[in-house]
């Protein structure tokens, strides 16, 4: 039962570990009709709602582009400005309470082109004009692979991007504005996230998904070669100030684990343990004051449920310091991303 729905994940049942932890989860999507995302085609306020009520102390979430209702016609520079007003009737109806007492999309994080420049600057004012409360910054994910079989996810397909006079002047723009920037690129790019974030010092940058570690295709059955690649880039991106990281993202199937594949799912002790080299060494390198767990949902929810993954996130994270954990849970998201809930 590859890739099981909500009848899968039902399979593995378990307790939840201490539920009054307070979380601010970081990283998810909000889409209605996306075909390409088996079996999750649907994921807004309903479907977030199942997922993070019923056990983990979830107090707020951070909804991240996802190219989700961007405008139809209009100058292709400001399409994007469609999902942020999407997702900010979205973080209204959650504040409501109706649908539980997370607030859902307590920020937001949209897209503008940085390849723009510094004609970036109207776009950044449409989007925050589309969210006054809650836009928080954007995401022009960079991912990039020379190997075909590596699927490119950019929302503007092209080598080197980060290092681009006209990326690096769009991106100065957003750090004037005091705006943050997801790093979503792929590991064997993490020394150029490291020379752009020495680059724009005064920009804030969130690398996402444990800095888009690859274990498949071209990258599968080299784990030597692979998990050393990543390491170093992980020490260079983590020497950046400006630089925190999100700890999550480990269910995408191209980070190379057979969880998907199981005909039951994954539980949070064994999950935990598969979890824990990954997690430290970024922990080790970052620091948990500069550490945030994330869900990655519903993207991660082809491998786990959400309470296993909060559950594996608290087994795993036992033994540091209460304020520490109350970092990488909740406080360094909620500070970053400037949430009052």
């Amino acid at each position: 039962m590859p890739y099981g729905g909500n009848d899968w994940h039902a399979l593995t049942t378990e307790p939840i570990l201490e539920p009054e932890l307070p979380i601010c989860d970081p990283h998810h999507h909000f889409w209605d009709r996306r075909a390409e995302r088996i079996p999750y085609q649907r994921y807004l306020l309903d479907e977030l709602s199942a997922d993070v009520h019923g056990g983990h102390n979830v107090r707020s979430t951070v909804f991240i582009e996802c190219r989700s209702m961007y405008r139809r016609d209009g100058p292709a520079e400001l399409r994007p400005v469609g999902e942020v007003e999407f997702v900010q009737g979205l973080a209204a109806a959650s504040a409501s309470g109706l649908y539980g007492p997370a607030h859902a999309a307590a920020a937001i994080i949209g897209h503008a082109n940085l390849n723009l420049g510094d004609k970036v600057a109207p776009v950044l004012e449409a989007l925050q004009a589309a969210s006054p409360n809650r836009f928080r910054g954007i995401r022009h994910s960079a991912t990039w692979d020379p190997h075909p079989e590596v699927e490119n996810t950019a929302a503007h397909k092209m080598q080197g991007q980060l290092a681009s006079d006209a990326f690096r002047a769009g991106a100065r723009v957003l750090a004037r504005k005091g705006l943050t920037l997801e790093g979503w690129v792929y590991h064997p790019q993490l020394p150029e996230l490291a020379d752009f974030a020495k680059a724009v010092p005064e920009l804030t940058i969130i690398l996402n998904h444990v800095g888009g570690l690859l274990r498949t295709g071209p990258y599968a059955h080299r784990d030597d070669e692979v998990m050393a690649t990543w390491r170093n880039g992980i020490n260079a991106v983590a020497a950046c100030p400006n630089v925190v990281v999100k700890l999550g993202g480990i269910g995408m199937t191209r980070t190379g684990f057979d969880w998907h594949t199981r005909h039951k799912p994954i539980g949070s002790e064994e999950l935990a343990a598969s979890m824990a080299p990954i997690l430290t060494h970024c922990i080790e390198k970052f620091t948990p004051a500069r550490c945030m767990f994330e869900s990655n949902f519903p993207v991660d929810k082809v491998s786990f449920s959400y309470h296993v993954m909060y559950n594996a996130f608290k087994r795993f994270s036992k033994g540091y310091s209460a304020s520490e954990r109350a970092a990488m849970f909740h406080d360094t998201a909620a500070k970053v991303y400037r949430i009052a809930v």
